[in-house]
């Protein structure tokens, strides 16, 4: 199956640190800036479909032993709007159920507008003139 590649956003309209609900070829996903970077999800929760985009951005809390926690990667993982599955924001990986369970992952990168303009799409050109008070197409 072959991809296809989509202009969703610029890149100012996502500064590092937030997200934007985007829909794609009837999909919606969630696009996040981390640092810069860029990563895009389902916006549908696989547990029971609630939104990520919506969903609280959070880090990993880890302990070695009860009562003793540190928070590392602040800002990698989503909570899902309605039961909070936390998911890696960089690969759609389930915290809840990682052996069975993980956020449809897309790929998504920054590529310069000179980049895209080019390519092989050549609009069709027709000449116009304007004849007394009316403006003519010729096809």
């Amino acid at each position: 199956m072959s991809k296809t590649r989509h202009v969703v956003a610029r890149v100012d309209d996502v500064p590092p640190g937030t997200r934007k609900k985007i829909a794609v070829a009837g999909r919606d996903i969630a696009l996040f800036n981390l640092g810069g970077a860029f990563f895009a999800l389902g916006d549908k929760c696989p547990h029971e479909s609630g939104s990520l985009c919506a969903g609280k951005v959070v880090g990993l809390a880890e302990a070695d032993e009860p009562g003793r926690y540190r928070l590392s990667r602040d800002g990698e993982f989503v909570k899902c709007s309605w039961h909070g599955w936390e998911f890696g924001i960089r690969t759609g990986q389930s915290w809840c159920d990682p052996a069975n369970t993980r956020a449809r992952a897309y790929e998504a990168g920054v590529e310069r507008g000179a980049a895209l303009v080019k390519g092989p799409y050549v609009a069709d050109t027709f000449p116009v003139a304007v004849e007394q008070d009316y403006i003519v197409i010729d096809l």
